[in-house]
């Protein structure tokens, strides 16, 4: 099994640049098939699936095999937020396998509901929802307890390498990754100019100074996105302050909470009606409630910036999706189906709106 398994990772290593593109390709498919045959919603996402758990399987391998060849180094600074992540998987055992437990859950969810509807009653499909949603806020908890701080979305590490810039060869040089030991001689002089002993005259162009504020702007507008800012230079582990006050604790544990509370009133025919102000009420609580990072703390802002983009899936669930959205989403459908272009973004719109009525995962919090 292990010899297999090399054999695997050796392969990968090789051939990185290829399954790459395998799998981007292969991901925007999956957005194709459904309502194209019977089942096709169940194949699209058995495939997303499968591709979204073999990546995470190479961002590991990838990562490692970087780590561990002396030769190159990234020229691009690492985003913060692998920053993070990785610092934490590296210093916690615990941090990584949990993390990569979450990620599981979260890629394999709705094919687990997908199955469910096929094969088990409503009410059993709810009990496993639940269920999963149940182990994800455990999960979550574990995360906490171990960094003491808001939790960031994904918890892993995510792909930071050039795929391209991978050979089995350390002396291919790459724009993306670069040897870190420098050539051993200057190049050679060129075998015309060895005799050349008189200087070259330089050109009046040369000599004339470009207009100062002109020469200022262009400089700044080159330097300024190359400059570090107090993010880049922080250790890892700092990047998110620790949490204090009792008010950032219970902000991070209502959002935690949130998506367990909504799938339990829903699985319930008392609380339905109620679920989607219940979640919403949570959300815009746990918002309030939560620190007001500083703009030096870049990783967080961009957290709390996703959170608040997330507060428009809202549209896409419970009595604002059935009585507002929808019908806005349908007459658009409708408007645009006989339209060059439109019409078949319209048409796949068309085949994913009864997905959204019928499976809880595709719009859960």
């Amino acid at each position: 099994m292990s010899s297999t398994l090399a054999k695997y990772e050796n392969f990968l290593v090789k051939n990185v640049s290829t399954i790459s593109t395998l799998e981007s390709t292969l991901r925007s498919v999956t957005w194709f098939l459904p309502g194209r045959f019977k089942d096709a919603d169940l194949a699209s996402e058995g495939l997303s699936a499968m591709l979204h758990v073999s990546s995470m399987y190479h961002d590991t391998l990838l990562a490692r095999v970087v780590q561990s060849d002396p030769h190159w180094k990234p020229i691009l600074p690492i985003p913060l937020h692998t920053r993070y992540t990785r610092a934490w998987s590296d210093k916690e055992t615990s941090y990584k396998w949990v993390a990569r437990a979450l990620e599981l859950i979260r890629f394999t969810q709705l094919l687990v509901e997908m199955v469910l509807r096929r094969k088990v009653s409503d009410k059993n499909r709810w009990r496993g929802i639940v269920f999963l949603e149940t182990v994800k806020m455990v999960l979550r908890f574990t995360l906490l307890k171990i960094t003491t701080r808001p939790l960031l979305s994904p918890p892993i590490p995510e792909r930071d390498i050039d795929p391209a810039s991978l050979t089995p060869s350390s002396t291919h040089t790459s724009p993306t990754l670069a040897p870190t030991s420098p050539p051993s001689s200057p190049p050679p002089t060129p075998d015309h100019l060895k005799n050349n002993h008189i200087p070259l005259q330089p050109n009046a162009l040369m000599l004339t100074p470009p207009p100062p504020a002109h020469a200022d702007t262009s400089v700044e507008d080159y330097l300024l996105p190359r400059a570090l800012t107090t993010s880049s230079v922080k250790p890892s582990m700092l990047l998110m302050k620790p949490m204090s006050s009792p008010f950032e604790w219970v902000s991070e544990c209502i959002y935690i909470i949130r998506p367990w509370v909504y799938a339990i009133m829903l699985s319930t025919k008392k609380h339905k009606g109620k679920a989607f102000m219940t979640a919403f009420a949570m959300e815009l609580i746990s918002r309030n409630l939560r620190r007001m990072p500083s703009h030096s703390a870049t990783l967080e802002c961009e957290e709390y910036a996703r959170r608040d983009r997330d507060i428009l899936w809202y549209l896409l669930r419970g009595s604002v999706w059935e009585t507002y959205s929808r019908p806005k989403v349908e007459a658009l459908v409708e408007k645009t189906a006989n339209m060059p272009l439109l019409g078949v973004l319209s048409s796949i719109t068309k085949d994913w709106i009864p997905l959204v009525d019928e499976y809880y995962y595709y719009t859960a919090p």
